[in-house]
């Protein structure tokens, strides 16, 4: 059976990309096609595999600028052609689930999240403070026709699998459509390999992702302004200038990228992980928990499928002042904490997991009628 993978662009390795990587060691014959790819930032998986891009692939500075073409995404996927393949999967946050598919060929699309910045986090993106007057004016005047669109071309997808219960609630709500539930493969062999014991002696709290504005950074620089406590910030992204110019108190460090060897040990030695945004489904709160460590996370989103009660301290409000107050209360909470409850919890989340969930959801499918 001839396979293509669709996923929407390859320029950085986070959550979709190691989808991305599983779904290669599951069909090691198939083709990528991508809007862009930037040789070299993807695993031997990927990058050794027939690597199709589109027209975006030849504009100067597109690796860096690629946000900035937003509305030519949709023409972008639909110009690919996929003629003589028999199963299309996409992987899709953006606009890859568009992709048209010949005739004959099914259409599984695995879905990371609907395009957030154009449905329910659109003023995470492109509210006041977040966006200049000139690009917020753009985004309220392309949402309507690319929310138009992006429902439209749910109706090209035979069968739909979310990454957590939290987006299949998206997919009926913004499409009209239902979807099976594989949660994501994520890598814990690495962080399960410490020893339990002496976990959580480095006496920091550690914020790690990238500086993207739904990841809510802003509300963890702001609460640990009034708190006697070490903040550790791992990464960087988009809001980087604006996160890190104005002057903070010496307990909050900047640690930039941090090479992957370097994480499990990040995580083992923090009192918990900091979790603050809404995410679709969460890859770092799995990582932290096969470590060992605790989280003090924001109680909404994917997190709530991943953390219990017994191996997270959840805050309600999205404010500096819900998570400062969650920080107070972590004292006594920690004390009840047992690292090797949050191992056995992440442990239920493993790659051959996933890989098993979606061979299924694929035999599923092509047992099934086409929806076209």
């Amino acid at each position: 059976m001839k396979v293509a993978l669709v996923h929407d662009w390859l320029v950085t390795l986070r959550g979709g990309e190691r989808v991305l990587e599983a779904l290669c060691e599951l069909f090691p014959g198939a083709d990528i096609y991508t809007l862009i790819h930037q040789p070299g930032t993807m695993p031997p998986l990927i990058e050794d595999r027939r690597i199709y891009t589109s027209f975006l692939q030849d504009i100067p500075g597109i690796h860096t600028r690629y946000r900035h073409f937003l509305p030519l995404f949709p023409r972008a996927i639909e110009s690919f052609r996929l003629e003589g393949y028999e199963l299309v999967l996409s992987s899709s946050h953006c606009v890859a689930k568009g992709i048209r598919t010949p005739p004959g060929a099914r259409h599984l699309g695995y879905i990371h999240a609907p395009m957030r910045y154009m449905w329910d986090l659109f003023d995470d993106y492109f509210g006041p403070g977040r966006a200049s007057v000139p690009v917020r004016t753009a985004a309220r005047a392309v949402r309507p026709w690319l929310q138009r669109w992006d429902r439209r071309t749910a109706a090209g997808v035979d069968r739909f699998v979310a990454n957590s219960q939290h987006i299949a609630g998206k997919i009926h709500r913004f499409w009209g459509r239902d979807a099976h539930v594989v949660h994501p493969p994520v890598d814990l062999e690495r962080f399960c390999a410490a020893p339990l014991e002496g976990t959580g002696q480095g006496g920091y709290f550690l914020w790690l992702g990238a500086f993207a504005p739904y990841k809510r950074l802003d509300i963890a620089l702001e609460a640990f302004r009034t708190l006697d406590a070490e903040l550790w910030v791992v990464g960087t992204g988009q809001e980087a200038s604006k996160l890190t110019s104005g002057a903070l108190p010496p307990h909050i460090r900047f640690l930039g990228n941090v090479p992957d060897a370097e994480l499990p040990a990040l995580y083992r030695d923090a009192r918990a992980l900091l979790f603050t945004g809404e995410e679709d489904f969460g890859i770092t709160p799995l990582e932290a928990q096969a470590t060992g460590r605790p989280l003090i996370a924001y109680a909404k989103g994917g997190v709530l499928e991943t953390v219990t009660p017994r191996t997270g301290l959840f805050f309600s409000e999205q404010t500096p002042e819900a998570l400062a107050t969650a920080v107070r209360q972590f004292e006594a909470w920690e004390h009840a904490f047992v690292p090797a409850e949050a191992r056995a919890q992440a442990q239920r989340f493993s790659r051959q997991a996933f890989l098993r969930g979606m061979q299924a959801e694929v035999e599923a499918l092509l047992g099934s009628p086409a929806v076209r």
